[in-house]
């Protein structure tokens, strides 16, 4: 199902994001002497990592202050939703609406079982019901690749990455008489922070691509999910949401990012992959059936 080998690449970015707390580690333990301080924060990136996992939909719902529907609120969605969840043998999850004008759809749960699939008030009223079922099939495909517990591993190594690197830049640095030394803990602790973010926002993209692909074979109408990202990058572009943290943390689940689009570095930094390249591979998708 993986055409572009999505899967291949995230395990490669996971590991070179492993391999960056290893390094961030290492000095550490130059700096201070003293290991014990990784394994704290090891600890501390676990906790965080399973508190966010078994809590995602909580959290992410809680931001957008999305509310549950029932069928006869919205027979659309959940004749879609029921129609794409019996193809894929998987269960029907929890369908709920956020009270926004930003157009925007996002999933989360930690598995099939416990999942929930939101849209807001300004996807609905934008998109026509084709292209409203190939975002619901890009959303249900995160749920089915486990995306959430991809994307809540990658979050909690980079944040223990940045705490190491703080604590090595503040604490570790002056405590070594080597000069060299001290120059390695610097240059560390000051690089590795910058690469896990661009590790963790290419993860990020390389799970859009997949679930645009997937969720495209799953309805089997990649042109319909295209037709809806075009809609959505000018939708989220004339209402984007406010840049408040609950929302920044929440954003990458979106399908579409919701804030203003920045340029030049700041994309290295992005959630989401250009909107320009992910209709590019849909419509060479469906150019292959």
């Amino acid at each position: 199902m993986h055409r572009h080998h999505n899967g291949l690449k995230t395990t490669l970015l996971l590991g070179g994001m492993m391999g960056l707390l290893l390094l961030v580690g290492a000095a550490l333990a130059v700096g201070t002497r003293n290991s014990a301080f990784l394994w704290l924060f090891l600890l501390i990136g676990l906790g965080t990592t399973a508190y966010g996992y078994w809590n995602s939909d909580k959290i992410a719902l809680r931001s957008m202050q999305a509310y549950p529907v029932t069928e006869a609120q919205q027979p659309g969605m959940y004749r879609i939703v029921r129609e794409l969840s019996a193809r894929a043998n998987q269960p029907v999850p929890r369908l709920y609406v956020s009270p926004t004008a930003a157009p925007n759809a996002f999933a989360t749960g930690r598995d099939p079982q416990h999942a929930a699939v939101c849209c807001t008030e300004g996807i609905l009223s934008l998109l026509d019901e084709r292209e409203l079922r190939g975002v619901l099939g890009h959303e249900l495909m995160h749920v089915y690749n486990r995306d959430i517990l991809t994307s809540s591993v990658a979050a909690a190594v980079a944040g223990v990455i940045t705490s190491l690197a703080q604590f090595a830049l503040f604490f570790g640095g002056g405590r070594d008489r080597n000069g060299g030394n001290i120059l390695a803990v610097l240059a560390t602790s000051l690089l590795a922070p910058i690469a896990a973010m661009v590790v963790q926002s290419a993860i990020s993209r390389t799970r859009e691509f997949d679930a645009d692909e997937d969720g495209s074979t799953l309805t089997n109408d990649p042109l319909a999910l295209a037709s809806a990202l075009r809609k959505l990058q000018r939708g989220t572009q004339r209402a984007p949401l406010p840049q408040d943290q609950k929302l920044v943390n929440t954003s990458h689940l979106m399908i579409a990012n919701p804030f203003r689009r920045g340029g030049g570095v700041a994309a290295l930094f992005a959630s989401h992959p250009p909107m320009d390249a992910r209709v590019e591979r849909l419509e060479r998708m469906a150019g292959r059936r």
